[in-house]
């Protein structure tokens, strides 16, 4: 089945476009000046869309000055009442989250999808596996992954009905394994573009993994055109996830790809503590010249001379320790040995006099 490709501002979404990583403020959008603030902090880390809850009328309100000061595209989450919709695209939201079977009778909806077919305004049909209608709830013969596929194909129905296309679908659930099922069983009945997320994933270390595991899978089979990774913790952390995602799919590769060895009994250097030092200094240093650059640059960091350079060849730099020293080397090749209080500073300046 063809694809369709939808765009969110100046982001492509599906039919062959790059995945593409999506959080959501935390903020009251009614505070404009903290909503502004936390829609750069999430640009800054390299987040591509975000998303907005427009609660109330003093939210809409607020959105056009947010949107004419946003340097990402936004996407305005709307429940229920379908004249917050009208609002966020008069303010020039470049996409509503709405089921359009929640906002009323067939009169709000024309209204809605009128507006949005002359604003050219993406909506997307957002799934829960928690919230959906009663009369799925109460059937016992389907799954939950099947009941979110129906209830999403219902919305789906009603948007194609008034002839609008510009659709995009999430289908989330806490539970792992029914999102995967059901984002496998709809990608195969509808041509639009897919967004991912495992929802209420949890805190940051067991959300990280959930989310890894679900969305991980999925991409990897080619499912999936953007992605949020939710988790109870900064969105700033979930972009970073999010991101970290794709670079270990090599969806994304601009930027730094950090591998380490495992510790073990042959290393003779604070391991964990180097490691942890590399990824500090580098990230904050080089991450995000590399992404400007468009360069994928990997650096690792093993625990023995012995060992951990050749384990690592295909790695553009990485050092490794020795007893009070350590050894820098490039693709695998040793090119210099310091005492382990200069191995950073050395290992810094070598990789300066590379792209200076």
């Amino acid at each position: 089945m063809e694809k369709i490709q939808i765009k969110i501002g100046d982001i492509k979404i599906g039919g062959g476009a790059p995945v593409s990583v999506q959080s959501m403020t935390n903020t009251k959008t009614d505070n404009i000046e903290a909503t502004l603030s936390q829609i750069k902090e999430l640009a800054d880390a390299g987040c591509d869309i975000v998303r907005l809850a427009v609660l109330n009328k003093d939210c809409a309100a607020a959105l056009k000055e947010i949107k004419q000061k946003s340097p990402v595209p936004l996407v305005a989450d709307i429940h229920f009442d379908y004249r917050l919709a009208l609002s966020a695209m008069e303010a020039g939201i470049d996409a509503l989250r709405l089921n359009p079977g929640n906002i009323g009778g067939e009169d709000h909806v024309k209204k809605v999808v009128d507006m949005a077919k002359k604003t050219q305004t993406p909506i997307r049909i957002g799934v829960n596996g928690g919230s959906l209608e009663k009369y799925l709830i109460e059937d016992k013969n389907m799954t939950l992954a099947q009941k979110m596929v129906k209830s999403a194909m219902d919305h789906i129905k009603i948007l194609e009905d008034n002839d609008f296309h510009l659709i995009k679908v999430s289908l989330k659930s806490s539970d792992v394994q029914t999102t995967i099922d059901a984002y496998r069983m709809i990608y195969e009945k509808i041509p639009y573009p897919l967004h991912l997320g495992v929802t209420e994933a949890g805190t940051l270390r067991g959300g990280i993994i959930k989310s890894a595991i679900g969305l991980g899978s999925l991409l990897s089979q080619g499912i999936g055109d953007t992605i949020r990774v939710s988790l109870t913790e900064n969105p700033v952390e979930e972009v970073k996830a999010g991101l970290d995602i794709l670079k270990a799919l090599k969806l994304r590769s601009e930027g730094i790809n950090f591998i380490s060895c495992p510790t073990c009994g042959r290393c003779q250097i604070d391991l964990i503590g180097l490691a942890h030092r590399v990824e500090e200094r580098f990230k904050n240093k080089f991450d995000e010249r590399f992404k400007k650059m468009k360069q994928s640059v990997t650096i690792a960091t093993m625990g023995c001379p012995v060992n951990g350079p050749n384990e690592a060849k295909d790695a553009d730099y990485g050092v490794a320790g020795a007893i009070g020293e350590g050894y820098i080397f490039k693709k695998g090749v040793l090119i210099k040995k310091v005492k382990e209080e200069n191995l950073l500073d050395e290992f810094e300046n070598i990789i300066i006099q590379d792209f200076n």
